[in-house]
């Protein structure tokens, strides 16, 4: 009787283990399907990390920056169907890692980058300082930082010159400090680099952020429009980078959760704001003179990301950070050329203009 209850007892033990092994196993086939209908590549933190503190912000925004970076890179994908992202998965050996795709040499795009990264470690003593300059009151313990940081960041280069380039980025940090307390806040914007003007879709990009912004709080988009304006300038230039959007830093306010929001709205809005903007001309004619235009302009693009831009400075002061991902921003070819001034009254004399002196696009 023992013998044949132990054998009973074995055997539903079995019917347990077989159970639940298959249901381990039914768990991992819908993460596969999940992952593979959701994102790009699997999260940095993994899936099932990310469902059980589905509640923590940081894991929320982990997932709006993959479900943001795959949105993107699938509404580009559908518009230059011979080409495909390269999906790059890395690992930072201090904490954390990343996901870069690129599509390159497209038809219609000659570079295209959508990067998620998601790091953590010690902050070093120059990023630190940076930091300090802007403001932030950090108290290290024995001269160390812990951090988390993670983001979406894309640029778009395409290969018509009537088709604008086009960068965002949407950024959340935390710092430790040395009495536990923790600092935390968002960064991020979205913004337009035509080589010529259109004004139709310079108000339509505007006004597409403005409604993202205006969800959250009215003063919102002339605020963060005007620090776009601001921040993209190219000051040995005299000139902005581009006709702007919206950029904005350091937000920790009104509450996490009501920045998070606003934060959301504005990653939601890439693809409505540039996707109808590249359908609308991808297959414009143009002329060698303005794919040179182009060119040039490209090179200011490139003098402001190496000289001014905040994220590269930080990323290449980051120790571990992944070089290849950084640099992503940069176009594929650019030009630089001695003394190129354009005829007044010209199509190049007309971007100029406005690179000089923003515009409301909007009112």
């Amino acid at each position: 009787g023992t013998l044949a209850g132990l054998g009973l007892g074995l055997g539903l033990w079995r019917w347990q283990q077989q159970g639940a092994m298959a249901a381990s196993q039914e768990d991992e086939n819908e993460d596969e399907e999940e992952l593979r209908r959701r994102f790009m590549a699997a999260p940095v933190s993994g899936l099932r990390e990310l469902r059980r503190r589905r509640r923590e912000l940081r894991s929320r925004m982990e997932l709006l920056i993959m479900e943001t970076q795959a949105e993107v890179c699938r509404a580009l994908a559908a518009l230059d169907p011979g080409a495909a992202f390269a999906v790059d998965t890395w690992e930072r050996k201090e904490g954390g890692g990343g996901i870069s795709c690129v599509l390159q040499d497209g038809e219609v795009f000659e570079k295209a980058g959508v990067n998620v990264s998601v790091v953590s470690g010690l902050l070093s003593e120059e990023a630190a300082r940076q930091m300090r300059s802007r403001g932030k009151s950090l108290k290290a313990k024995d001269g160390k930082l812990p951090f988390c940081a993670m983001g979406v960041s894309s640029v778009i280069h395409p290969k018509n010159p009537h088709v604008p380039t086009m960068h965002f980025n949407y950024r959340y940090f935390e710092i430790e400090e040395a009495d536990g307390t923790k600092q935390w806040w968002f960064g991020g914007g979205t913004d337009l680099t035509p080589t010529y003007l259109n004004e139709e879709d310079a108000v339509h990009f505007h006004k597409t952020l403005k409604e993202a912004c205006d969800k959250h709080d009215l003063k919102l988009y002339p605020k963060y429009k005007k620090w776009c304006d601001d921040y993209f300038y190219i000051k040995h230039r005299g000139e902005r980078r581009g006709i702007g959007g919206i950029f904005f830093d350091d937000v920790d306010s009104p509450s996490k959760e009501e920045v998070f929001q606003f934060v959301k709205s504005c990653a939601k809005a890439v693809v409505p704001c540039y996707i109808p903007i590249v359908k609308k001309h991808r297959h414009d004619s143009f002329t060698p003179e303005e794919k040179l235009w182009q060119q040039l302009r490209r090179g200011r693009y490139v003098e402001f990301n190496l000289v001014y831009d905040r994220g590269t400075k930080f990323g290449l002061l980051t120790p571990g950070s992944r070089i290849e991902s950084i640099l992503m921003s940069l176009p594929l070819t650019a030009r630089w050329e001695y003394m190129h001034t354009p005829p007044k009254s010209s199509k190049e004399a007309e971007i100029l203009e406005v690179l000089r002196n923003p515009k409301d696009w909007v009112h």
